[in-house]
């Protein structure tokens, strides 16, 4: 019997017993336990059967099924009678049976809030990652679906929160192509733990307002770190870095887990990933297939014998086999190599976000159901997200991001100089560290309108105006961040190059801190800004004083996490560098 039939003895899909309330806007359990005629309301606890058109009706006490009435009815009842919202639990040897509903006066368990459904169906859409990786993760809030959850334990690679307040997210998505476990037979490489093979880093902003996907290529050639990876009997060991390899090697390979490549990614961009989320080959089939297709466009005819690709040009609706091949063929569009794969895969993604989000798959618990199973049974994630609970927890979080303000761009590379026959890839130094710059900053690469760019406005203000002459700035330059002798450094680099004579060392400062300040006083704003020209120091930096400066008094700098040494700018930049590669969430596009 499988998952959706468990315990039931007329094998009844339980999506099917999820019914709108109208009077309440929830979708409610109903659950007719009573063996009796099931198009017939149970006279024992006044739920609706499964399918009934039956509107809910209101008694003297009351919407019967509103949950302001669930406690009372429940103890008017008295045991063994049912409430709506009851459901089922799981036994000692895995089926689910009727759950007691106890001495009169216990609490039967609720129907989800309806502001938290709208939450969790919306992120169905938004949560289309599943490769293509996030997907209905918060519909998993529901017990049935805890089971369902692999986690990994990635120490410190990770955040044990589910998320920090007011502050960006980092979810590392992983396709990996092992060929190991029930459907992912067949694809050659038989037995491989997999590697890294399609990765997503999904930069949420801290207002909410905006989102990121960043694709890192493959064989992207890369420097791996040590990283520790936990082991069964709940020890640690260090797994040795390796110099000048494919970055798919971060994962599967000598024991890495996906906390090896989330170091791996903090290394090459400078932004840690908060959580991961993995899922293989056979997730891609069964949710596409559960979301009911996911719509593509081909501009020319593909049958590819690769990946068994085989369709015309125009629009389609794939899903299970046909879909994986979508996404794995590498020899069907652009110039038939790994990058232009990712474009595909990201067309993809956006397809099915916007599936999800339509009215055909939020209007029906069926489908939403049979999504949410196949996500959570796809899923391998870290343990800082691996209940349902905290799956809800983050996807209400992340509900909050506008699909049009999400947009796809990839790591830019150029062809590795090293190799004649042109396999690997390398970093595009010129024009990843303005990219990566942007997202450390928490720059929307989408035009967006928030209290945050407003308030961000309002601190570049701060940038202009007159600017002193270099001998005539004062500044204390302080370090609290994580690069030794940075102080001494910065000072010597503003008095030799940059003319800064009145520039002093004070060691390190009595905090550490994530981000560069440097505070000043009103009569000190030509300085600031003269500093701040020098230094390469974003707006948000600026932290002007309420009352002037007195006498020979200094500015005070702070360096942060964020300095990387003197003379590299600290500041991204506002805009996306030109040439890099971009695709928006909202919109279609036809893959060539």
């Amino acid at each position: 019997m499988d998952a959706q039939s468990r315990g039931r003895a007329d094998g009844m899909d339980p999506a099917d017993q999820w019914v709108l309330n109208p009077h309440t806007g929830d979708y409610e359990l109903r659950l007719n336990h009573s063996g009796g005629d099931s198009g017939a309301p149970s006279r024992t606890s006044g739920a609706r059967v499964p399918h009934s058109r039956e509107p809910v009706r209101e008694s003297a006490g009351g919407r019967r099924g509103d949950r302001r009435n669930t406690a009372r009815e429940d103890q008017e009842s008295g045991p063994g009678r049912e409430v709506p919202g009851q459901r089922g639990r799981r036994s000692a040897n895995g089926a689910r049976g009727q759950e007691s509903s106890g001495p009169a006066g216990r609490r039967s368990r609720k129907a989800p809030k309806a502001r938290r459904k709208k939450a969790l169906l919306w992120t169905g859409g938004t949560m289309a990652f599943v490769l293509v990786g996030l997907s209905v993760g918060g519909y998993a809030l529901y017990q049935h679906f805890n089971g369902n959850l692999n986690t990994v334990d990635v120490g410190g690679a990770g955040n044990k929160n589910v998320f920090d307040i007011d502050a960006p997210i980092n979810i590392l998505i992983i396709g990996t192509d092992k060929r190991t476990g029930k459907g992912n037979e067949g694809y050659g490489d038989k037995g491989s733990e997999g590697h890294a093979d399609t990765n997503i880093l999904f930069h949420v902003s801290e207002d909410r307002t905006n989102a990121t996907a960043l694709s890192i290529p493959r064989d992207l050639i890369t420097d791996i770190p040590d990283c520790k990876v936990k082991q069964p009997d709940g020890s640690e060991k260090v797994v040795p870095g390796t110099p000048n390899v494919r970055f798919n090697e971060s994962l599967g390979q000598k024991g890495r887990n996906a906390g090896c490549t989330m170091d791996t990614v903090k290394e090459i961009t400078g932004l840690k990933p908060d959580h991961f989320m993995m899922v293989d080959f056979n997730a891609v089939k069964e949710l596409s297939t559960a979301v009911g297709g996911v719509e593509v466009c081909l501009a020319k005819p593909v049958k590819d014998p690769d990946s068994h690709l085989d369709l015309s040009a125009g629009e389609h609706r794939i899903q299970g086999e046909d879909a994986l091949a979508f996404v794995r063929t590498r020899h069907s569009f652009g110039n038939h190599g790994d990058l232009d794969r990712i474009k595909v895969q990201q067309q993809f993604i956006a397809s099915m976000i916007r599936q999800m989000q339509s009215d055909d798959t939020l209007t029906s618990p069926t489908k939403l159901y049979k999504l949410a199973d196949a996500a959570t049974k796809a899923l391998t994630v870290d343990t800082g997200i691996g209940t349902g609970k905290k799956l809800a927890s983050l996807a209400q979080e992340l509900s909050k991001v506008n699909t049009k303000n999400i947009t796809f761009t990839t790591v830019p590379v150029l062809d590795n100089p090293a190799e004649k026959v042109k396999a690997t890839v390398v970093l595009n130094e010129a024009k990843a560290e303005p990219l990566f710059a942007m997202m450390r900053d928490d720059t929307s690469l989408t035009e967006v309108k928030s209290k945050k760019k407003a308030a961000k406005s309002k601190q570049d203000a701060l940038l202009k105006g007159p600017k002193a002459a270099a001998a005539d700035v004062r500044v204390d330059v302080y370090n609290g961040g994580k690069v030794p002798g940075a102080a001494q450094t910065t000072v010597t680099w503003l008095q030799n190059e940059q003319g800064v004579l009145k520039s002093t060392n004070k060691a390190n400062a009595p905090a550490k801190a994530a981000k560069t300040t440097l505070e000043y006083a009103p009569n000190q704003a030509d300085q600031a800004r003269a500093l701040a020209a020098m230094m390469g120091l974003p707006g948000s930096a600026m932290k002007q004083g309420t009352t002037d400066a007195e006498g020979l008094q200094a500015m005070v700098l702070t360096l942060g996490d964020d300095f990387k040494g003197a003379g590299t700018p600290i500041a991204g930049p506002a805009k996306v560098p030109t040439d890099i590669q971009q695709a928006n969430a909202d919109k279609a596009e036809c893959a060539k």
